[in-house]
């Protein structure tokens, strides 16, 4: 039975069968608030670096307190440990919860502490296994804004990992109930997005392309590992647009994230994403680089 391991990074390790936060949160609130997920695995948490700068800036963007990463990282390598104690080592999947605090004494400037600051490691789902292993089927959905809404919206804070997931969430749901396992967002003017817990990379030979931050995506910090060791390695790796015709050409099509890595898109819509020999070659080659960029970043 796996245990689930929960540190306030104010007070340290707590009881996860005991409540934490106090109705009036933010977080319950008002979703008022940012978080990252990271795989747990071998002893420690991958990507941490790129993923603690991301929840950083999300911070300043939503205006929360600004996280002492100090303290965030030793909270970290304290639920680590606790979790390779308490489940032998198994993967796990973190969560990293940082909302504004309670509605009646909510944190700022002079009360950074008052913030809610949670590190939580819980065991990875069946379904991040079989996505890696058996590939999932996506629609396409309109996200409903044009390529160029972020610029000009800031106060949507597109891009921004917010405690705000229920139309992601309902996204999916949407998915499900038709047919397909997860979601393609794209702009209002037909430009590829993301996904609603993935960024999409396209792989064609030995070059992998994925859409700009700029069209108003979050920064992938499971993609920015990849492309890292696959230049190393002598990929091509492009940041720019791409279109559902690029993704029909591409050799392969893949949903980046944390705790997954790499799932392959197997049917766009009403299209079967078929691999010939040489397509599989590099696919396989493609899910090797990534499992090894992300558990070593």
């Amino acid at each position: 039975m796996v245990t689930t391991v929960l540190f306030d990074v104010h007070h340290g390790r707590r009881d996860p069968r005991q409540p934490q936060i106090h109705a009036d949160d933010l977080a319950v609130v008002r979703g008022d608030g940012i978080f990252e997920t990271l795989l747990v695995r071998d002893g420690r948490a991958c990507n941490l670096q790129r993923h603690l700068d991301r929840f950083a800036t999300g911070a300043a963007r939503m205006d929360l307190p600004a996280p002492d990463v100090a303290a965030w990282r030793t909270a970290v390598e304290g639920a680590v440990a606790a979790w390779a104690q308490d489940n032998e080592n198994a993967d796990g999947l973190m969560r990293l919860v940082y909302s504004r605090g309670r509605e009646s004494a909510p944190a700022g400037p002079q009360s950074p502490d008052a913030a809610t600051a949670l590190v939580m490691i819980t065991a990875v789902g069946a379904n991040a296994a079989h996505a890696r292993e058996r590939g999932v089927r996506v629609c396409l959905l309109d996200r409903g804004y044009p390529v160029d809404f972020a610029g000009r919206a800031p106060w949507q804070l597109i891009g921004v990992k917010t405690l705000s997931y229920a139309a992601n969430m309902a996204a999916l749901r949407y998915a499900a109930a038709h047919g397909f396992d997860d979601v393609v967002y794209l702009s209002s003017d037909g430009a590829v997005l993301e996904g609603p817990r993935s960024t999409v990379v396209a792989v064609r030979d030995r070059e992998l392309r994925t859409p700009p931050v700029e069209s108003g995506i979050l920064p992938g910090t499971t993609v920015a590992a990849i492309f890292a060791l696959a230049q190393a390695r002598g990929w091509v790796c492009r940041t720019e647009p791409l279109t559902p015709d690029d993704l029909l050409a591409a050799d392969s099509v893949w949903l980046c994230s944390s705790v997954t890595i790499a799932a392959r898109v197997t049917r766009i819509d009403d299209t079967d994403l078929a691999l010939d020999a040489d397509a599989a070659r590099g696919a396989a080659e493609f899910a090797e680089l990534a499992q090894r960029a992300v558990v070593t970043a």
